[in-house]
């Protein structure tokens, strides 16, 4: 008996230890682009779960995009982390970044379709109830999230961070089906008070399920802990990483989507 026990004891020693956050590099791509994507996940959770893209800043899909699918691998969730650029599109540059974005935006047909084939794989994954999809955005990618739900993509929760505020497609009412959290820094030197205040009536006429948190003194990509080194070595002062707006702002998403996911 004695043995058995043990022999049992090491057993969950060792299923404890295979357990845990699993990640892969995943190959796509979408009208001939070659596209690399980033998934994460809980192969301890055995059930299906919610399935949520992550969209990138502006210097391309790198490493803050995919910490950010793995901490909400922590959270339960089947992460996807796109490339909306293609396959070793990293920008080094704020140069080559504005010109990756623009890109991006002026040929949107080609972006949403990005978008939609990631969402298609994470989808299709094993792990994921097809039903239930968010999307979390930084920067450029917040953008990109919310143009996407603004467009009335099937997606129950989208979560901008230090975000720009998109006013394409004009919206009407029950255009938009996702809930949308915005959560930018109320010093954020790439946002003018007007676009704010135009963007939240906006969304308020079009009876859209929204919510805008400012936080008090924080400034631009706070989530990045890499800001600080690209404001210094850019000569960038309106970029700043916050640590405490970093955490509080998880956690709001984490509430918001706790809320979107629940039914």
């Amino acid at each position: 008996m004695k043995k058995l026990f043990i022999l049992l004891f090491i057993f969950g020693l060792t299923s404890t230890a295979n357990a845990g956050i699993h990640t892969e590099t995943v190959k796509y791509s979408s009208g001939g682009t070659e596209l690399t994507g980033f998934l994460a996940y809980d192969d301890s959770i055995k059930e299906k779960r919610p399935g949520i893209l992550v969209v990138h800043e502006w210097w391309g899909h790198n490493k803050h995009a995919q910490d950010r699918a793995r901490k909400l691998a922590k959270l339960g969730y089947t992460a996807f982390a796109l490339d909306m650029y293609g396959t070793g599109k990293l920008a080094d540059h704020p140069k080559k970044a504005g010109e990756f974005m623009n890109a991006a935006f002026t040929n949107w047909e080609a972006s949403q379709a990005k978008f939609r084939e990631a969402k298609k794989i994470l989808q299709a994954h094993a792990t994921v109830d097809p039903e239930k999809i968010g999307a979390i955005g930084f920067c450029f990618g917040g953008a990109v999230s919310i143009r996407m739900a603004r467009g009335g993509e099937d997606l129950k929760g989208v979560v901008a961070f230090h975000s720009a505020l998109p006013d394409q497609p004009k919206l009407a009412k029950d255009q938009v089906t996702a809930s949308i959290l915005v959560i930018n820094g109320a010093d954020d030197g790439f946002l003018k008070s007007d676009t704010v205040a135009s963007f939240v009536k906006e969304m308020v006429d079009a009876d859209v399920d929204f919510k805008y948190m400012s936080l008090k003194g924080v400034r631009h990509s706070f989530t990045n802990p890499q800001a600080d080194e690209f404001s210094k070595k850019f000569n960038l002062p309106a970029l700043k990483y916050d640590k405490a707006a970093d955490q509080k702002s998880w956690k709001a998403m984490h509430r918001f989507f706790q809320g979107v996911f629940a039914n």
